[in-house]
């Protein structure tokens, strides 16, 4: 499906004063997000976002909701989970600093962590290739003695 251009909304079309009420169908919310209207609806059913009560036969929701759509983006970038954003939502209005700092150290020693993991198998990896490289034909590839289990499950 063909995505339609993200509708532009600006003083010139509501006013100072009526940028700060727009308000958008879920599809128009979308596109101006850059996401699906799945995937705000799955914001909304993870507590992300609010559900707006239908006036009417529409949702309409509010312009702000595009900026907090896009934060959700940004921190998911950072490698935030949904759980850990919902969080940050909470404390968006910075008065907690040390909730915010909290969070953000617990995401932080969870990546050094991960980048450990990843240095340690880099070089586990880049030894066994080193050992295949440097064996010969004749002998047993070392990678494959390395990932096969050498204590062999005897019948009992």
């Amino acid at each position: 499906m063909e995505r339609k251009p993200a509708p532009r909304v600006s003083t010139h079309d509501v006013g100072l004063a009526g940028l700060a009420t727009a308000t958008l169908t879920i599809g128009a919310l979308a596109r101006l997000s850059g996401v699906g209207v799945e995937t705000v609806r799955y914001y909304q059913k993870r507590q992300l976002l609010p559900v707006p009560s239908s006036g009417g036969s529409v949702r309409r929701y509010p312009l702000r909701l595009a900026q907090r759509i896009r934060f959700i983006k940004k921190a998911q970038a950072l490698g935030f989970t949904l759980d850990e954003i919902r969080t940050l939502l909470d404390l968006a209005d910075g008065r907690n600093r040390r909730a915010v700092q909290a969070v953000t150290a617990a995401r932080l020693a969870q990546i050094n962590g991960k980048l450990s993991d990843l240095a340690r198998m880099q070089t586990a990896l880049a030894h066994l290739l080193h050992q295949c490289l440097t064996s010969g034909d004749i002998q047993p590839c070392p990678i494959i003695d390395a990932l096969t289990d050498s204590v062999e499950a005897s019948p009992s």
